[in-house]
């Protein structure tokens, strides 16, 4: 009976502590919504978000300099990575120094896709007046951000959309510079008793088959018998991906290889052979190895000095911009001002006259304007299906430059492989 009266009584107190543990209010133990409103701490709209400021690896957004015209750069690798993004960070130097009171700041390493357009929304939140996006990967993301945007400006290099508001495209005929560089190599082959060349490809996209077209016709001016192999990198910028394309091309019996990438691979990769040659890109600088022939470049300081100044003024909408080579916007290292010529480049001068008189030739037509990116694109073209890409006198229109001609967006366009390409092209898109 004393047990049964002591369970009970058990039972009864363990009823009414579970009872007043039901009765105490939650909210007294935690006020989380009261005490720190997550809303009031950090406006999103207001202050750059902490998702978009570590989108691309914790990155830093710059700040402005008030009374300033405020440009953004947003650059695919480091700055000083010897080739694109170096190129596009000495132009913005440029743009400080020579422009009308300009302020600029960058931010590097900027992966394409989704990390880009958070970055050029959280540079737009800034207030920066013009953004520069250095990539053909940021071209959707930009135009995304530039609609929202509709008071501040937008410039992608590469690519081809525009909405010819905010948002314009901007490109050069560096094409004329990779048809020199073929007529070097093909001078350079023939000095040496060799045929093949070979080429490290980005992405396939118009921009690659066009240079890697344009260096293929310069290589068949100076050397008909020469050819040209192409490796898929998948990448603009990997040194070891692009280290290895190149040893490739040279394990099958290159004697000169150029690339559309941003690293000097096909250079330092022919230095550590020590009997071929390499042909770097992009910036002026990377041409520094012995075994390298020389180096298509652009210069687009005078191009971001053009854009901002003429956005101030009202003289510049943005649009399709695409500058000559006769503007100064591209180089070919060795024949512009102050610039030496490379070992490899003495040797044809000296050997082979006749080669090196067209090859100056060329050179000075496309400085003074007399040739142009048209000029590279005249007919006869063969493609290495033996189909007639141009007749005799037909010339590119400007469309056909970055376009498939299965896109329908062109007549031509450069979805082909010149006549001397051994290689065959991925599935277009």
């Amino acid at each position: 009976m004393k047990k049964s009266l002591l369970w009970r009584s058990l039972v009864v107190l363990m009823i009414v502590v579970f009872a007043l543990s039901a009765c105490k209010p939650a909210i007294e133990e935690a006020p989380a919504a009261e005490e720190a409103p997550a809303a009031e701490e950090a406006p999103a709209a207001e202050e750059a978000p902490a998702a978009e400021e570590s989108a691309a690896g914790q990155m830093q957004i710059p700040e402005i300099v008030e009374g300033k015209f405020n440009v953004g750069a947003v650059l695919l690798s480091v700055h000083d990575d010897g080739g694109w993004s170096q190129a596009q960070w000495e132009g913005l130097q440029y743009l400080e120094e020579n422009g009308n009171n300009i302020h600029t700041a960058y931010v590097e390493s900027v992966a394409e896709g989704a990390d880009s357009e958070q970055v050029f929304r959280a540079l737009a939140r800034k207030g920066f007046d013009l953004i520069i996006g250095g990539s053909f990967g940021y071209m959707d993301s930009m135009e995304m951000v530039a609609a929202d945007f509709p008071g501040q400006y937008f410039i992608h290099i590469s690519g081809f959309k525009s909405n010819e508001e905010n948002f314009g495209n901007l490109m050069g005929a560096v094409e004329n510079m990779k048809y020199v560089s073929g007529m070097i190599a093909g001078s350079r082959n023939k000095l040496d008793g060799a045929t093949k060349t070979g080429y490290t490809a980005t992405f396939p996209i118009p921009e690659e088959t066009r240079l890697g077209n344009a260096f293929a016709l310069g290589l068949q001016k100076t050397c008909p018998e020469c050819t040209m192999d192409v490796r898929w990198l998948s990448t603009w910028h990997d040194p070891i991906v692009e280290r290895e394309a190149a040893d490739s091309l040279f394990d099958a019996g290159a004697n000169v290889v150029f690339t559309g990438a941003d690293t000097p691979a096909p250079a330092l990769a022919a230095q550590a052979r020590g009997d071929v040659w390499g042909i770097t890109y992009d910036w002026v600088g990377s041409c520094t190895a012995d075994r390298c022939l020389t180096v298509p470049y652009w210069n687009w300081g005078p191009e971001f000095v053009r854009i901002a100044n003429g956005l101030q003024d009202g003289t510049y909408t943005p649009g399709w911009d695409y500058f000559d080579s006769a503007e100064g916007g591209v180089g070919i290292y060795g024949f512009m001002e102050d610039q030496e010529l490379t070992p490899g480049m003495v040797e044809i001068k000296e050997k082979l006259p006749e080669d090196w008189a067209m090859i100056e030739e060329t050179v000075e037509k496309f400085k003074s304007g007399e040739m142009d990116r048209f000029s590279v694109f005249t007919g006869p073209i063969t493609d290495n299906q033996g189909n007639v890409v141009l007749a005799e006198g037909e010339k590119f229109e400007q469309a056909d430059l970055d376009c498939f001609a299965i896109w329908g967006t062109c007549e031509v366009g450069v979805g082909w492989w010149n006549e001397n390409v051994t290689a065959e092209l991925p599935d277009l898109q």
